[in-house]
């Protein structure tokens, strides 16, 4: 397996849950959603450098944090930007060492599983680009004005992305810089690699890899986790 390096990206002013604490602070069953998230990538060999992208402010919560759960492959604790394409560009800045293989995953997705991570870096090394998807299983449809549809999607064709994308260090260092440079914003990593003409590869992900932003999803991730 390749030297992996993973930005876990919490966002630039963070996201708050019904309350004033950002939500990856929140606890699950106990402990804080972003250590149970780290827990997921922590244990596996081929990770060898984690760092952690966090709000103005809470920096030093994260290190006290991280101190106490013993996460002894984060090596920085970085604050970040005001979108989260900036953030996740402060994390690939931060690393120590430069690895082969990046993942970027969110805080707040701390269901995610040793073999989608495992995938999702084979189909990197092999591809340059990867990313986790779902089969959505509801029906699409564009909206053509206020209240009236378009037309309906082919569900067939149409996936829900998640994380970890995983891309070759390289090239999705290049393409960050390239947004940056032509100041474009995409919706994840994956969309800024696509304007390089860089193929992304679909890796099956899981459905209980829910992220978590409502307080209904948090509900909904206990459940899985008490079964």
């Amino acid at each position: 397996m390749p030297k992996v390096g993973v930005v876990i990206a919490a966002g630039g002013k963070g996201t708050r849950l019904g309350g004033r604490v950002p939500k990856q602070f929140l606890r699950l069953k106990g402990t804080s959603i972003i250590r149970r998230t780290l827990e997921a990538f922590e244990p596996l060999p081929f990770v060898r450098e984690i760092v952690v992208v966090v709000p103005a402010g809470y920096v030093q919560k994260t290190r006290m944090l991280l101190i106490r759960s013993g996460c002894r492959k984060v090596s920085g604790v970085v604050e970040g930007g005001r979108t989260r394409q900036e953030s996740v560009r402060h994390g690939l800045e931060s690393f120590r060492h430069k690895p082969e293989i990046v993942l970027v995953h969110d805080a707040v997705r701390p269901l995610v599983t040793s073999r989608v991570i495992h995938e999702v870096v084979r189909q990197a090394q092999k591809h340059r680009a990867a990313v986790v998807g779902v089969p959505v299983k509801d029906t699409v449809k564009i909206e053509r004005r206020r209240g009236f549809y378009a037309h309906t999607l082919d569900r067939g064709k149409l996936w829900a992305v998640q994380t970890p994308q995983g891309f070759q260090f390289e090239v999705l260092v290049r393409a960050h810089r390239k947004a940056k440079s032509e100041g474009f914003v995409g919706t994840d990593e994956a969309s800024l690699v696509e304007r390089m003409k860089v193929p992304v590869k679909i890796v099956r992900g899981d459905y209980r890899n829910i992220k978590i932003t409502t307080s209904e999803d948090l509900q909904v991730a206990g459940a899985l986790l008490r079964s």
